[in-house]
Order: C-alpha cells, then sequence, then structure tokens
C-alpha cells in the first residue's frame, strides 16, 4: 500500500503540479480569445435558454435525451464529491487562495467545455440499439482520424470515471452518513450498489429521468443551507472573500509562512479540485453533451457553460464560504469532515445530518452520471450488451469496495486517472477548435438573418462556402 502511494504521488506531482495545470488552464485560455469569450457574450443567451426550458417536457427523439436531460445529466455528474469534500481538501491544501483558483478554471473552462459540447454533438454516431452515443473517443476518431487515440481515452474513461471515480462517491457517501447516523461503511456501500444498479439496467432513458427529476432539486436544497449559514455568518463575509483574493497571490499573509503553503500549492490544489468538480476539459460532459436532442450544436455548447457555472460558481463556492465563514478549516479535519463541521457549527447535529443527505445525493448523481459516461465510452469499445452487464457489475463491485477505502489514497487515485484522460482530449480540443469556432459562427449567423436554427453534418462544407 505504501508503494502504491508513493507512486500514485510521484504520477500526481508531474502530471498536476506541471502537465495539466498549463495545459487546462493554457487550453482555457486559448479557447476562449479564439472563440471572442463566449462565456461573457453569450452567457445571457445561454442562461435564457437553460433556465427557459426547465419546464419545457416537448418529446425529444427515440434514443436521445432532451437538451433539459443532457444538462441535467451532465450536472449529475459534476456535483458531486468535488463540491463538498473537494472544496474543503483544496483548502486545506492550498488555504483560501485555492477558491480563487477554482473560480479561473471555470471562467476558462466555460469555454473547454463549449467546444467539448459542439464536437461531441458534430461527430456523434448511432450505434447498433439505435442509441446516440457520443463524446471524445467520437471526435477523436472521427475528427482527428485516430482510432488508436481515442481508443486510449475510452479506456482511461472507464477507469477514472466508472471504476476509480465512483470509488470516491462512494467513499464520500459512506464516511459522511457514517458519521451522522452511525451506520457501518460496508452497509452504507451495499445500499448505494443496489439502488445504482436499479437505475444502471433502465438504460439512457431511466438515466436521463432520475436525473432531471433530481438535480433542480437537491442544488436548490444546498443553496438554500449554504444561504442560511452566510446569513448567521454575515459579518464574516467580506473578510473571507478578502482572505480568498489575498490568498491566492499571497498565502502567507493570510496563513502565516510557518505553514508552508506557498501561490504553487493554491494554483494547484484550485485547478485539480475545480477540474474535479467542473470536468471542464476531462472528457467526461460531452458524452451526455452529444446525444441531447438540440436544432444547433452551439446551443447544447451553451447548455454546457451554465453547467461549469452552476457546479463552481455557484455550488464550490457556497462550500467554501460556509467552510471558512465558520472556521470549520482550522480544526485539523479532513475531506467531507470538514464541511459537515462546517454545517454542524452552524446548526449543530441538524447541520451534520443535512451535509449527510446533500452529499449522499450529490455524490449518488454523480454516480448515476459517471456511470452513462463509462457505458457510452464502453460501447466505443464493444457491441453488444454482454459487456454491458459485465461492467455494471464491476461498477457495483467498485462502489462498496470504495466505501471503506483510505480517503486520502482514494482521492490521489483519482486525481492521477483523470489527468491521464484529460491529455487525449486536450490534443483534440486545440486541433479541432476551429470547427467549434466555425459551428459558433453558423449559429450567429442564423440568428442575425431570423432563420429557423438547423444543423446537418456536412458542416465543414457550408462553412467553406461562406467564407
Amino acid at each position: 500500500m505504501h508503494a502504491l502511494e508513493r507512486i500514485v504521488s510521484f504520477v500526481n506531482g508531474i502530471l498536476w503540479d506541471y502537465v495539466l495545470v498549463i495545459g487546462l488552464v493554457g487550453i482555457g485560455i486559448f479557447l476562449s480569445i479564439m472563440l471572442g469569450f463566449p462565456q461573457i457574450k453569450k452567457f445571457g443567451t445561454a442562461a435564457k435558454k437553460v433556465f427557459g426550458g426547465i419546464f419545457n417536457k416537448e418529446e425529444n427523439k427515440e434514443g436521445s435525451m432532451s437538451s433539459f436531460q443532457a444538462l441535467a445529466t451532465s450536472i449529475a455528474a459534476q456535483i458531486g464529491t468535488g463540491n463538498v469534500a473537494g472544496v474543503a481538501t483544496a483548502i486545506a491544501s492550498g488555504g483560501p487562495g485555492a477558491v480563487f483558483w477554482m473560480w479561473m478554471s471555470a471562467i476558462f473552462g466555460m469555454a473547454t467545455i463549449f467546444v467539448e459540447a459542439t464536437l461531441a454533438q458534430k461527430y456523434r454516431e448511432t450505434d447498433v440499439d439505435g442509441q446516440l452515443v457520443g463524446g471524445p473517443a467520437y471526435y477523436i476518431k472521427n475528427g482527428l482520424k485516430s482510432k488508436g487515440l481515442a481508443t486510449f481515452f475510452a479506456i482511461a474513461l472507464i477507469i477514472a470515471l466508472g471504476f476509480i471515480g465512483n470509488m470516491v462517491q462512494s467513499n464520500s457517501i459512506a464516511d459522511a452518513i457514517s458519521r451522522a447516523f452511525n451506520i457501518p461503511n460496508i452497509a452504507i456501500g451495499i445500499a448505494i450498489a443496489i439502488i445504482a444498479g436499479l437505475i444502471f439496467i433502465g438504460g439512457m432513458s431511466r438515466i436521463a429521468k432520475f436525473a432531471e427529476m433530481v438535480v433542480p432539486v437537491m442544488a436548490v436544497i444546498y443553496i438554500l443551507g449554504t444561504v442560511t449559514v452566510l446569513i448567521l455568518f454575515r459579518s464574516s463575509i467580506i473578510p473571507t472573500l478578502k482572505s480568498i483574493i489575498v490568498g491566492a497571490f499571497n498565502p502567507q499573509a493570510v496563513l502565516g509562512g510557518a505553514v508552508g503553503i506557498g501561490i504553487k500549492q493554491a494554483v494547484r490544489y484550485g485547478v485539480a479540485r475545480g477540474l474535479f468538480s467542473n470536468e471542464a476539459g476531462m472528457g467526461s460532459t460531452p458524452n451526455s453533451h452529444a446525444v441531447a436532442d438540440v436544432e444547433h450544436p452551439a446551443e447544447q455548447g451553451f447548455s454546457a457553460m451554465i453547467a461549469v457555472f452552476i457546479d463552481t460558481i455557484l455550488v464550490c463556492t457556497a462550500t467554501a464560504l460556509v467552510i471558512l465563514v465558520t472556521g470549520a478549516d482550522k480544526l485539523g479535519l479532513a475531506g467531507v469532515a470538514v464541511t459537515q463541521r462546517g454545517f454542524g457549527i452552524a446548526f449543530g447535529p441538524i447541520g451534520e445530518r443535512f451535509l449527510a443527505i446533500c452529499l449522499t445525493f450529490f455524490a449518488f448523481t454523480t454516480v448515476i452520471g459517471w456511470y452513462y459516461f463509462g457505458e457510452n465510452n464502453l460501447r466505443f469499445l464493444f457491441k453488444g450488451k454482454i459487456a454491458i452487464r459485465i461492467y455494471q457489475v464491476i461498477v457495483l463491485i467498485f462502489i462498496v469496495l470504495g466505501s471503506y477505502q483510505k480517503v486520502d489514497l482514494v482521492w490521489n487515485v483519482a486525481d492521477m486517472f483523470n489527468g491521464i484522460m484529460v491529455i487525449p482530449n486536450l490534443i483534440a480540443l486545440f486541433l479541432l477548435y476551429k470547427e467549434s469556432k466555425n459551428m459558433l459562427r453558423d449559429y450567429d449567423s442564423q440568428i442575425a438573418k431570423g432563420e429557423k436554427l438547423y444543423f446537418n453534418y456536412e458542416f465543414e462544407k457550408q462553412t467553406n462556402s461562406r467564407g
């Protein structure tokens, strides 16, 4: 076990201290500039589309999801332990300044995820069961013409999210519920696996309906809970915001030189936990955005941007403020226990149980989302339902195993596989971004002319002919 910890720590040091911090932030900045900052210019359009469509119950085509179902499935995967335990870990390791770098990863990541979603729409396919499938494996294969790199990505995603990632979710659920209700971790893991299995066997339709029903409710309830904490500790809000900004550039001014946290740690843990939370650039959520039934790919790109905003700017910030205004970060706790203690300081034992329940829903919906992303990539690798049944069983085993593993090791292994998965996706985004830029131009052109939105998959010929 100690040897494994050393190997994982070494790999993460290379990936997250150098390769991916530069790669993820760099691609986000690059795409923001090249696309003309759509996360700013199109934010109003995106918000109107997403929130205006919440109550739109139009039927989507067979084998697809509605745009809102795809968004809900994406958010289900994004809002998980990264928003609760991950934020606490970032603050513990990088100080309050890590929160600022989480914000930066989200703002630039909104451009990254726009490109991911639009490429996923363009290069999606219909499988032998008549179900839409898509995501980075498909735009790497069809856009970059590299079946080998696409296969590598698909395998990495299945391991990173379907297996190891779901161990993290199970681990945090079991830890929170065990602390709040004194239930054995293994019993919690088994219960999670049984409920998840019942949803898995229902396929895309059941997963989409589950996400559509649960995600909006859980997000609103959690935000209301954090707002109540902030009202109780309102005198600490301004000093806390100041500590976040100062800590981003001068951690010693907030924490003192003896703590040993510098700007490098603040950036590293802020970006790492920001990615684990909002998944921009990771290549995961395009698997759901690909199957959305929309008139034009840019529309789903806008929805994807809002998903990142909700996940990090709203939910992660809410968690960070609860931790910092209550002083829970100074009590020597780790992981979800920090956030849970913050709510406990505000509300007593009821607060800790509230957080345990919220985290259960957050992490469980992520289990469902990540399972679906893994299945989508399994369909890329194998045909037929036998492979899917085997995959389902393995995921359920990992869920049970994750419920009683060591917290730090599970998180670090998840970081390692997430990092490995990101690399081929970043290569594809850099080489194919012009196609997303053309799709955005095409969308703007149609809107300006008052045309009914449409998209066909001979798109490059259209854009080339328009100059």
